[in-house]
């Protein structure tokens, strides 16, 4: 049986341009390509999930515009359910700035987001899911909507024993009762030290860092450490997975969410989570390889066939074909 996840969270349009370098502050540079890609953290982890095979509701909101209508048919041409995305007139759809500096050894990138739509989702939105919320196996929330709809829906799903993973990504200060509500949090190595104090540059005090998160409430901590993989942590265990050896990196800016929603399916389909860490990094792989956020996310086969060239276990992921 396929997992039912929920999404709850951003759409965005991306406006991507690529340039050997990032400016200085006050200096103009000359860029040498420019996309636009549908995006947004939430969107990006519904067209994941959905694409690995799992039943993807997603709730959200975009402007009565053309982006709004490009988001909608985005997220809907990958198979999710898209009849509680609401259209608004109070603000346009949400747009991202996306640098990329590519050079020959990396390329890196910095996001601004306008959030436009996405912040007018209100509770009245969301109150279906009192009682609709029983229905799903997961349920992924990030930082791009507002934060008491964060409260809302995961204070629903605890109430309801459905596991809630936060993608705490922009980082936002967290409530504390929030905390309480996860069973799942997921920071890169950035927003954990945003979240702690603590800056992470060894195994040492990326376990610090997520000893420190335990503490909170939350139940697993799982911190994304890039071209190191991932690591997480709850009070039994601490597993390491590392990332794909040689990976190319063309655009990153989709990596985090598509590792967040591998992650949610494998979970949901039976995995332990040394398993879900190993599809997800796999799945991440394939993602940074192609340009744009939701163009670059992979089908399930193709992750099925990266880990099957790798040597990796896979039979456990066939369920999602």
């Amino acid at each position: 049986m396929k997992p039912k996840i929920l999404v709850v969270g951003s759409l965005v349009m991306d406006l991507i341009v690529s340039s050997e370098r990032f400016p200085e502050s006050g200096e103009s540079v000359i860029g040498f390509d420019f996309n636009i890609a549908a995006g947004g953290k939430g969107a990006n982890q519904a067209v994941q999930a959905s694409r690995l095979g799992a039943e993807v509701t997603m709730v959200g909101k975009v402007g009565n515009d053309s982006f709004g209508r490009e988001l909608l048919d985005s997220v809907s041409a990958s198979g999710v359910d898209i009849s509680h995305i609401t259209v608004t007139g109070e603000a346009p759809s949400a747009i991202g700035n996306v640098q990329l500096e590519v050079t020959k050894s990396r390329t890196a990138n910095r996001i601004v987001v306008v959030p436009g739509a996405n912040m007018k989702l209100t509770a009245e939105d969301v109150s279906f899911l009192k009682d609709g919320i029983a229905g799903f196996d997961m349920v992924i929330l990030q930082l791009e909507i507002p934060m008491e709809i964060n409260m809302l829906v995961a204070e629903y799903a605890y109430n309801m024993n459905v596991p809630v993973m936060l993608n705490s990504a922009p980082y936002s200060p967290i409530p504390e009762k929030l905390y309480s509500y996860l069973t799942y949090i997921s920071p890169n190595e950035h927003e954990a030290a945003d979240m702690t104090g603590i800056r992470i540059i060894d195994d040492k005090t990326v376990k610090t860092a997520a000893d420190s998160i335990l503490q909170k409430g939350v139940k697993n901590v799982i911190i994304t450490l890039g071209s190191k993989g991932a690591v997480i942590a709850n009070k039994n265990e601490f597993l390491q997975s590392p990332c794909v050896p040689d990976a190319a990196v063309k655009d990153p800016t989709a990596a985090g969410d598509s590792f967040v929603a591998a992650f949610c399916t494998a979970v949901c389909s039976g995995t332990t989570h040394q398993q879900a860490l190993q599809f997800a990094n796999h799945t991440a792989a394939i993602t940074v390889s192609a340009m744009g956020a939701q163009p670059s996310l992979p089908e399930i086969d193709a992750v099925l066939e990266l880990m099957q060239n790798m040597k990796i276990e896979s039979n456990i992921f066939q369920s999602l074909r």
